[in-house]
């Protein structure tokens, strides 16, 4: 535990949706003040659960003081709070000045995701620069980091203001900077404390899996490249030796100890820990403690051993049955990186095809691997991938040699500065999303999305490309843009995917928020990798999968239409056999191979 041993002033931890950041966090900022230093806990994550976690009301905007720890005092970050607040500031003075009309269309650009991750920051940087806070605290523990499109974003060129007064395109990211003007200096320092070693450490969170520890990877490289180097790995979840023959609890154990064994190299040469599974809750301060290892408090009753409960929800084929219906179709599979979209995507599209249907199964994610899953071809089945970096490409020429054309050097300066942004790949790759969509009048379309932040920055393009197209049309004109078929429910049926745990759950419903203030309406979820609907044996296995209950329950009474579960596998669902028994929501029998 090297990480908390350390004289850095900053530790930030970072990880995909149910990894164990806010655990960890919250467990380090408690062992600092056992220790004796003064530690600020704070939390820049949407689905902020410190005040459960720690059993004592913690609000928003100032530092609370945990009573049961000495020395920690805690605060949240609320990122839609964040986002009104900034909204408001931007947009306020122009209310009584400019036509309500545009006052509406300054709102719109600034309703989307880029807008809530950017306010979000203005908060978070007051924390990194503010010269009161150094005399107060020894240490300052952020649960999540700042995303590496943010940072992007912070590091753009300067000259923002005046390609605003001449931007109209609607589409860039540029827009919700519009407020940041006065602020740059702060900015310049907050990101300069993100990239300084002796005052910045930046701890990736993942667990021992394979999507988790390639998503690490990928924010390893991100913020390597933005000059943040002090890095390190915990790996959290790490299944002990089992308790037990139970073939699930050994299959965790080799599926964890071969995804850690073949983590990229760049990844596995950073200074790492691992944390064992945990069989109970991390609730309360005497949990924390034992997290890592003891101290005063340390003390945790565990949960009697009870029998792994019973689960009824239907199974992913039951879901399928009903997607098939029409014979054609839009499925949308979207969820948080690490869910298991593309395992869900794969098994939707190959048992459409195995029916007899036309399926086109594609990915808009960077980070995609369908042709690893699907494992070989099959009939009736066409496997694609959006290239982000083609497409970006693509999109990046044509509209140097539209709207660029007849720039003077500044003018053509700033547009190549705009075309620089992150959400310049998100636009391009739209472009290539909306040909698919057409496909989906003759045939099954399954589209495996980027993760959230991603999707729902190309889905406001979409809604961007939807106003344009609508504001230019012709009187009486029958038009259906790619947005008209999304909201269409005959047409698309959008699937959010789930882990049965906490975080993912309160981040699948904070997407089903923003898509239906896009017009759109989920068709379905699926609660993937579920140990309640496995049926463990395991004693640790089985807490756990007691644990899943709730959340399971609350996604089918209060959030999905309709509800599919898959359970977890022991082995990896690769190729189109494993695919179908994973519909089926049977586990392959394990073998020692």
């Amino acid at each position: 535990m090297q990480w908390i041993e350390s004289s850095v002033r900053h530790l930030f931890f970072t990880g995909k949706g149910g990894v164990g950041k806010t655990s960890l966090a919250c467990a380090t900022a408690v062992k600092l003040a056992d220790a004796g230093r003064r530690v600020l806990l704070v939390s820049t994550d949407p689905a902020s659960n410190l005040s459960h976690v720690f059993e004592a009301s913690i609000g928003d905007g100032e530092p609370a003081a945990i009573e049961a720890v000495p020395n920690l005092d805690a605060l949240n970050i609320d990122p839609e709070a964040a986002a009104q607040a900034y909204r408001d500031r931007v947009i306020g003075p122009a209310r009584d000045s400019l036509p309500a009309k545009l006052v509406r269309q300054m709102e719109e650009e600034l309703s989307g995701a880029c807008t809530t991750e950017i306010a979000a920051f203005d908060e978070f940087t007051g924390l990194l620069t503010d010269d009161s806070l150094a005399g107060r605290y020894d240490h300052i523990v952020f649960d999540t980091a700042p995303t590496g499109h943010t940072l992007r974003l912070m590091k753009l060129p300067t000259a923002w203001n005046t390609f605003l007064e001449t931007n109209t395109s609607g589409a860039s990211c540029l827009g919700p900077l519009a407020g940041l003007e006065k602020q740059k200096q702060r900015y310049a320092d907050a990101v300069q404390a993100l990239a300084d070693a002796e005052q910045t450490r930046v701890i990736l969170v993942a667990r021992p899996e394979q999507s988790a520890l390639a998503e690490a990877d990928r924010t390893r490289h991100e913020l390597s490249a933005l000059g943040i180097a002090n890095q390190r790995l915990i790996v959290n979840g790490v299944m002990p030796d089992p308790a037990s023959a139970d073939p699930l609890a050994m299959a965790m154990v080799q599926r964890g100890q071969a995804a850690i064994n073949a983590m990229p190299a760049a990844l596995a040469a950073l200074p790492q820990d691992s944390v064992p599974l945990q069989g109970h809750n991390l609730v309360g301060v005497a949990s924390l403690r034992a997290l890592l290892g003891g101290g005063v408090g340390a003390e945790v009753t565990e949960t009697p051993l009870s029998d792994a409960p019973t689960v009824n929800v239907p199974s992913l084929r039951e879901m399928i049955d009903q997607l098939a219906e029409p014979g054609h179709g839009l499925v949308m599979v979207m969820g948080k990186g690490g869910v298991g979209k593309t395992t869900i995507a794969a098994a939707v599209a190959v048992e459409l095809a195995s029916r007899g249907h036309d399926v086109h199964l594609t990915t808009t994610d960077p980070a995609a691997h369908v042709t690893q899953t699907i494992e070989g071809e099959l009939d009736r089945l066409e496997v694609s991938r959006i290239d982000p970096d083609a497409e970006t490409e693509r999109y990046r020429q044509h509209i140097l040699e539209t709207k660029g054309k007849d720039l003077d050097d500044q003018g053509r300066a700033l547009l190549e500065e705009d075309l620089r942004s992150p959400c310049t790949e998100e636009i391009a790759v739209f472009q290539a999303f909306s040909r698919a969509i057409r496909e989906a009048s003759k045939k099954f379309v399954v589209v495996d999305t980027a993760p959230t932040g991603h999707t729902l920055l190309l889905l406001d393009a979409t809604g961007s490309y939807h106003k344009e197209v609508m504001r230019h049309a012709a009187p009486n004109t029958k038009l259906v843009t790619p947005m008209m078929r999304l909201q269409d429910a005959e047409q698309t049926k959008m699937l959010l995917v789930t882990l049965p745990e906490t975080t993912p759950v309160l981040e699948a419903a904070q997407l089903q928020d923003d898509l239906r203030r896009a017009g759109i309406e989920p068709w379905g979820w699926v609660i993937n990798a579920s140990l309640a609907a496995a049926g463990p044996t395991d004693p640790l296995l089985t807490r756990r999968a007691r644990a899943e209950v709730a959340q399971i329950e609350k996604v089918q009474r209060e959030l999905a239409a309709r509800t599919a579960i898959v359970p977890w596998l022991p082995e990896a669902p690769v190729g189109e056999h494993r695919l179908r028994q994973l519909a089926d929501g049977v586990a392959a029998e394990t073998t020692n191979n």
